[in-house]
C-alpha cells in the first residue's frame, strides 16, 4: 500500500521539490496553493497525511494557514499534518501545534529529515493506542524486563512506550524524581530499530551553560584555553542512535535556543570549527518539572518544548500505584541477596506491611534505596520493623503530615525550611540534597544563591 499525501502550498518551486523527494521515497502526492484547492482534493480523496505551508500571501500573519488548519482538523480529525514554515515565522507552527498539528518543519528543511517525519507521523496514525493489554501480554510483545509493575497507569505508559519504540518520534518523560524515567528511556532505545546503536544519556542539570557547546557538540584542539585535543560531543557519540536528555527542564535559555537548532537541522558546528557536522539522533528527554506552564510563564522556549513532546509520558509517583510496592519489593530482594550475600534475608509481615503503605516521596529510587540498606545494616536474616531505626531513627514516622498550619509560613519560607533540613541531614552534600528534594544540582545551587544560604547557615 502506497500512502497518499497531499501538499499545499502556494510557491510553485516548494510543490515541485516536495513532490519529487515523497514520490521518490514511495509516496503518491498530490498538491494545491491554495486553502479551498486543498479542501476539495481533501473531498474527493482518501488522504493519509498533509504538509502544509502557514503563508498564502504576501502577510506574514499566517492566518490563512491557521482557518485551514482548524478546518482540516474538525473535518478530518485523525489525519496527521506536518506545518512547514520558516525559522523567522516559527510562532506559526507553535500555534499550530496549539491547533493540533502532528509536527513542524523549518525551510529550508532537510530532506531526510523531513521523510523521517512523514514516516513517523504516518506509523503513529496507523498504530492506535490499545488499552487494557495485559502485563503478560506486553511482555511478549516488548522488551520491559527491567521494569516492574502490574498497575494499570504503568501499563497504559509501557504500552504507548513499546508502540513509539519502532518510530523516530520524540519522547518527552515527565514525572517525580525516582519515578524510572530513565528506566522507561532505556526500554523505548532498546525496543527500536537502534537497539544496537549507541544510547547516550546527557544529565543536563549537570552542564554549565559555559559547557553546554562543548559537552553537546565536541570541540577542536585549541577551541578555549585548555582544550588540548578534540573532543566529540554528545550528539556525535548519538549518532545513528538515540541521545537522552534528562533534566532538560534545567537548561538555559540561550542552551535552549542551541538545542532547538540541532533539533531542527539535524546538525552542528564543533566548538571551534565552522565545519557543519550532520547527526541521525532520536531525542528522547525528561524532567520532573511541568514544561507546559514553563513555557506559559516564559521560563521554557515553547517551540522547543513542542519539538521536544510530540509523545509525552507522564508517570504516576510510587503513591498512586501502591499495588506494585510488594512485586518491587520481591523484585529487589532478588537483586540484594546476590549482591551483598544474603541468601535468607527476608522482610517480617509487619515490616512488608509498612513499606506497602508509605507514600516514598523519593519514589523507586528511596524504595531501593531503603531496602538495600535494611539488608547491609541488619544482623539478622529476618527483617523487622525495629531494625529501621538502625538506617533513621525518624523513618518509622515518616509519612506523618508535619507541614505547618495554613497561614503559618509563605511557600518560600518552607522551601527555605526544607532546604536547610536537606543539607543539614546530607552533611552538606549537594548532590544527596538535591536528590532528595526532587531538584537537580543546578537547581539547588540557584536557590542557595537566591536564599543567601551558606554552610554556616
Amino acid at each position: 500500500m502506497k500512502y497518499k499525501i497531499l501538499i499545499v502550498d502556494d510557491d510553485f518551486a516548494i510543490r515541485i521539490s516536495l513532490e519529487l523527494l515523497l514520490s521518490q521515497a514511495g509516496y503518491i502526492t498530490y498538491s494545491a496553493d491554495l486553502p479551498d484547492k486543498a479542501l476539495s482534493i481533501l473531498q474527493n480523496n482518501s488522504l493519509d497525511l498533509v504538509i502544509m505551508d502557514m503563508n498564502y500571501s504576501r502577510a506574514t500573519t499566517g492566518d490563512e494557514g491557521l482557518a485551514l488548519l482548524a478546518e482540516i482538523r474538525r473535518i478530518y480529525p485523525r489525519l496527521p499534518v506536518i506545518l512547514i514554515t520558516a525559522w523567522g515565522s516559527i510562532e506559526l507552527a507553535v500555534q499550530g501545534m496549539k491547533l493540533g498539528a502532528s509536527d513542524f518543519i523549518t525551510k529550508p528543511w532537510d530532506n531526510d529529515l523531513l521523510v523521517r517525519a512523514v514516516n513517523t507521523a504516518l506509523m503513529l496514525s496507523e498504530n492506535p493506542t490499545q488499552p487494557d493489554l495485559s502485563r503478560e501480554t506486553l511482555d511478549k510483545m516488548y522488551n520491559f524486563q527491567k521494569i516492574t509493575g502490574k498497575d494499570p497507569r504503568l501499563l497504559n505508559i509501557l504500552e504507548t512506550a513499546g508502540r513509539v519504540a519502532k518510530t523516530d518520534a520524540p519522547v518527552l518523560i515527565e514525572g517525580e524524581s525516582g519515578t524510572g524515567k530513565e528506566l522507561i528511556a532505556e526500554a523505548i532505545h532498546y525496543n527500536s530499530l537502534r537497539a544496537d546503536k549507541p544510547f547516550i544519556k546527557v544529565n543536563l542539570g549537570g552542564i554549565p551553560g559555559s559547557l553546554f557547546e562543548s559537552e553537546m557538540f565536541g570541540h577542536v584542539k585549541g577551541a578555549f584555553t585548555g582544550a588540548s585535543q578534540h573532543r566529540k560531543g554528545r550528539f556525535e557519540l548519538a549518532d545513528g542512535g538515540t541521545i537522552f536528555l534528562d533534566e532538560v527542564g534545567e537548561l538555559s535559555m540561550s542552551s535552549q535556543v542551541k538545542l532547538l537548532r540541532v533539533l531542527q537541522e539535524g546538525s552542528f558546528e564543533v566548538l571551534g570549527s565552522s565545519q557543519t557536522r550532520r547527526v541521525d539522533v532520536r531525542v528522547i528527554s525528561a524532567t520532573n518539572r511541568n514544561l507546559a506552564e514553563m513555557a506559559g510563564d516564559g521560563e521554557f522556549r515553547e517551540d522547543l518544548y513542542y519539538r521536544l513532546n510530540l509523545i509525552r509520558l507522564q508517570l504516576p509517583a510510587l503513591r498512586e500505584r501502591r499495588s506494585d510496592i510488594a512485586l518491587l519489593l520481591d523484585s529487589f530482594f532478588v537483586e540484594f541477596r546476590q549482591k551483598h550475600n544474603r541468601p535468607q534475608a527476608m522482610l517480617s509481615p509487619e515490616a512488608k506491611n509498612w513499606f506497602c503503605k508509605h507514600d516514598f516521596p523519593g519514589n523507586v529510587r528511596e524504595l531501593k534505596n531503603m531496602l538495600e540498606r535494611l539488608i547491609l545494616l541488619s544482623s539478622h536474616n529476618l527483617i523487622e520493623i525495629d531494625d529501621f531505626d538502625h538506617i533513621n531513627p525518624d523513618q518509622r514516622q515518616t509519612g506523618k503530615n508535619e507541614l505547618p498550619p495554613v497561614g503559618s509560613m509563605t511557600l518560600e519560607q518552607i522551601e527555605v525550611s526544607m532546604i536547610k533540613k536537606a543539607l543539614k541531614h546530607y552533611k552538606h552534600n549537594i548532590t544527596q540534597a538535591a536528590r532528595s528534594l526532587g531538584m537537580s544540582r543546578a537547581a539547588l545551587y540557584r536557590r542557595l544563591e537566591k536564599y543567601k544560604i551558606t554552610h554556616e547557615t
